[in-house]
């Protein structure tokens, strides 16, 4: 009895042994990540001081002094009146409060105070969805600055080609707060599950992490809908005529491509496809001798999806087509071939897809 009770404290111990090291690996990598992290965000934000306010005695003490890190484009920008500040609040805007976040949250972290600083730095995740809420007009104005203003661009090139941008460019450091959400994310998750229920901690970091992974699915969510804004304007800019005013609105894309419709007699016609969550969408190729209209496509059917019942038919023989799909209505039944086996099998997913999601 006595060697079994030895065992058991000997695999709680292991245990407890296993925790504590991956907890340590987890916060080196944690404090490592945040000073290159704060490193980078220095390059872009406007420098400047930042005050501590200890909690009941516990926490950094003092003042942080002056970032040492040098600010190459908010603060000259600020200065030279290169971009207005509309212009400026639209390519940067939150950065300097996230930059301030971690300059609050590092000193924290390399006092060993993990759970007080990350459940200080809570308070600022909404910065984040803000920072991801403006990401695509961040990279509109990236864009169209760099096209029309000569100053800007000459600006943008000279602070690259310095050496502590290390060959990054403007826009692959603006991503740069999205990507520490989700490293922000995983590291604070691994740090919550490898501290024990007993320690001083546990339940500030627990707090933490499902504060920091609820502000990373709405991230995402945020991401994820930009993506389909962008599709839905491209796929209407393609479609021409009365028939497609407003057909993209409010819709979820999944899908496009060539497809031919089997007809009952004559030959296949080859026919442009948009699948969305909750229709199919045929279109026709306008003639390219049209003046105004010619390269874009004229709608000529809506299928909805829950009312779609899908078969895949295999085994032709004396063609080269690689399938059939079958997609049946309550008053059309559509027959489509591809010739590539691996597209056919990408729209009967995307077809699959959309119909259970209707049905459930």
């Amino acid at each position: 009895m006595e060697i079994l009770c030895f065992g058991a404290r000997c695999l709680v111990q292991e245990q407890r042994a296993r925790w504590e090291r991956k907890r340590a690996c987890t916060a080196r990598e944690l404090l490592e990540t945040e000073r290159r992290y704060q490193e980078q965000l220095g390059l872009v934000a406007t420098v400047g001081d930042l005050a501590y306010t200890p909690i009941m005695g516990q926490g950094p003490q003092g003042v942080c002094g002056r970032v040492s890190a040098r600010s190459y484009f908010l603060g000259i920008l600020k200065a030279k009146g290169t971009l207005r500040p509309p212009e400026r609040q639209a390519l940067f805007g939150s950065w300097e409060l996230i930059y301030g976040a971690s300059q609050e949250l590092l000193p924290y972290l390399e006092e060993g105070y993990w759970g007080q600083g990350l459940e200080r730095f809570c308070r600022h995740l909404e910065l984040y969805k803000q920072f991801a809420a403006n990401s695509e007009r961040s990279q509109t104005t990236l864009q169209e600055q760099l096209k029309k203003n000569k100053g800007f661009r000459r600006f943008v090139r000279l602070q690259e080609g310095r050496p502590e941008f290390g060959g990054l460019q403007l826009q692959d450091l603006l991503p740069l707060p999205l990507q520490r959400l989700q490293q922000y994310e995983n590291l604070v998750v691994a740090l919550a599950e490898n501290t024990g229920p007993n320690s001083p901690d546990h339940q500030q970091l627990t707090r933490a992490a499902q504060l920091i992974s609820e502000t990373a699915q709405r991230v995402h969510a945020i991401g994820q809908k930009q993506k389909n804004d962008q599709h839905l304007r491209r796929v209407q800019a393609l479609l021409s005529g009365r028939q497609a005013k407003g057909l993209t609105s409010g819709r979820w894309f999944l899908h496009q491509g060539w497809l031919l419709v089997v007809p009952l007699h004559g030959e296949p016609q080859p026919r442009m496809f948009f699948l969305f969550t909750d229709v199919l969408l045929m279109a026709k190729p306008r003639s390219p001798l049209h003046l105004l209209q010619s390269g874009t496509f004229a709608c000529k059917a809506l299928y909805p999806m829950d009312q779609c019942q899908l078969h895949r038919v295999f085994g032709h023989s004396g063609g080269p087509c690689g399938g059939l799909l079958s997609l049946s209505f309550p008053h059309e039944k559509l027959l489509l071939m591809s010739t590539d086996q691996e597209d056919l099998s990408r729209w009967y997913h995307s077809l699959t897809w959309a119909i259970n999601g209707q049905k459930n």
